[in-house]
């Protein structure tokens, strides 16, 4: 398995051609730099490794605690944590569960303390609108976010499959199986 310095370098290393890609084939700067920063925010925040004490999740500092519980659920490298497009989708939902349980936190101490001035926002906002208006956005950033994703699980798959052959190899060679004679 890569080490979090390694998943850091490939994310940061492949983000300006995701970028761009995006931008040509949304055919707009606001995608590109949706689709951008999505993907840097799942590679170097949101990965599959929350599940760990990884880089990803020390780097929530003081909101940490909030993946305890998505620690404690998830099996490492299961595909509830690092499958593709399921991954995201549980992360997404998780985090979605505690933003909402914050935002109905707020709504209850606003209307115990007076706080109406911000309420009408709040209880008139429409989701089906939202996603009318900014469905399209919103397609881009789940895209940023699923590669962010991929990048991470692929380079697990693919370095551990590599470190795997090696290691095989480097056993057949100590055991007389393979010679570097033709």
């Amino acid at each position: 398995m890569p080490l979090g310095s390694t998943h850091d370098r490939i994310t940061l290393w492949t983000a300006p051609s995701i970028t761009l890609a995006a931008g040509l084939l949304g055919n707009s700067t606001t995608i590109a730099l949706s689709v951008g920063s999505a993907y840097l925010f799942s590679g170097l925040m949101f990965s599959g490794d929350l599940d760990t004490r990884s880089r990803q999740y020390q780097r929530w500092l003081f909101l940490r605690w909030i993946w305890l519980p998505y620690r404690k659920w998830m099996r490492h490298r299961s595909f509830w944590s690092h499958g593709p497009i399921l991954g995201t989708v549980v992360r997404v939902l998780y985090l979605s569960l505690w933003v909402g349980g914050f935002g109905l936190l707020w709504a209850w101490l606003g209307s115990l303390w007076g706080w109406w001035m911000w309420q009408p926002w709040v209880w008139r906002s429409d989701l089906w609108q939202l996603l009318q208006v900014h469905g399209e956005l919103l397609f881009w950033i789940g895209m940023g976010l699923e590669l962010g994703s991929m990048n991470h699980s692929l380079s697990d798959w693919m370095i551990s499959g590599w470190k795997r052959w090696r290691k095989r190899r480097q056993s057949q060679i100590s055991a007389g199986r393979l010679s570097y004679r033709r």
